[in-house]
């Protein structure tokens, strides 16, 4: 295989290109513990899919009620290159009955949509009444990817800062349950993922140029990411931040989360209990923290 220069990233080990099957025992060594995730080790698979199984026994009780009460909810997950955003996904979709989930996962706007309003592609995708909707990266992209890769201006991005809270307003107030997730994981643990969908035939289909840049471009994301929740953050259509070093916990407490803000029929709160504060932050706190 031929070495990429595009493809080279930097972690503890120094310069490193991702086209190298061997990943650096530093990099290993220092994933699960990078970003300061507070755990030491992964969460065992045997509780978790006891824990798993219970609450997605509760998500099937929300589809219901949403189906009997016209309910519409939209879950935004958004996240850094890796961080686990379709495998959370997944575990919500799991057992639910597709006729009344969806999952939005847009490709490049086409021209036409480019000649659009910024939100307007979007708005077709949003829930009708009884309706999940998931969406796989969103608006948030002019925010992050589109911004830090050059595909919009700076103007395009203060535009989008102004008009991301009013829009959800309008959303919100119309009747729509907005969730808006957000998973982090420390830089060596993107590398380390990264590396390791790019010597993986079946996982290989995930990549693109554009995550393949992501270690590169830490520091810009990290910066756009940071403006981003300044301006989108609000009472009205809030953030919640995930660290996702341990993909079991993090997609367990996605799941907590949505549930626990919920007032759906049959809800049993002994199971779905409360989020775990050490992985679990408002974007308020995260933008504190950073």
């Amino acid at each position: 295989m031929t070495k990429d220069p595009d493809q080279e990233t930097t972690g503890q080990a120094g310069t490193f290109n991702l086209d190298d099957p061997n990943l650096p025992a530093a990099i290993s060594q220092a994933a699960f513990s990078s970003g300061d995730y507070p755990y030491r080790k992964a969460m065992a698979g045997k509780p978790y899919e006891q824990e798993l199984r219970l609450l997605q026994i509760e998500l099937l009780k929300v589809q219901r009620w949403a189906m009997d009460s016209g309910q519409r909810i939209a879950v935004v997950f958004e996240g850094r290159d890796a961080a686990g955003k379709g495998g959370t996904i997944a575990r919500f979709t799991q057992h639910l009955n597709p006729r009344n989930v969806k999952l939005v996962a847009l490709s490049k706007p086409s021209d036409a949509e480019r000649g659009q309003w910024y939100f307007q592609r979007y708005i077709a995708h949003l829930p009708t009444g009884g309706e999940i909707a998931l969406f796989d990266r969103s608006w948030y992209n002019r925010a992050g990817v589109e911004r830090v890769m050059g595909f919009c201006s700076e103007r395009d991005v203060a535009k989008f800062h102004v008009e991301v809270p009013r829009f959800e307003e309008m959303l919100v107030r119309d009747g729509i349950l907005l969730f808006k997730f957000w998973l982090t994981i420390g830089r060596e643990m993107q590398i380390k993922r990264l590396h390791a969908r790019r010597h993986d035939p079946l996982k290989t289909w995930k990549l693109s140029p554009i995550d393949l840049a992501a270690p590169q471009k830490w520091d810009d994301y990290s910066r756009a990411i940071d403006d981003m929740m300044l301006h989108s953050h609000s009472a009205i259509a809030p953030w919640t931040v995930i660290r996702a070093n341990d993909k079991k916990r993090a997609r367990l407490e996605a799941i907590r989360h949505f549930l626990a803000k919920l007032d759906y029929t049959g809800k049993d709160g002994g199971i779905v209990g409360k989020s775990d504060s050490a992985i679990v932050l408002s974007g308020a706190d995260f933008t504190r923290e950073a």
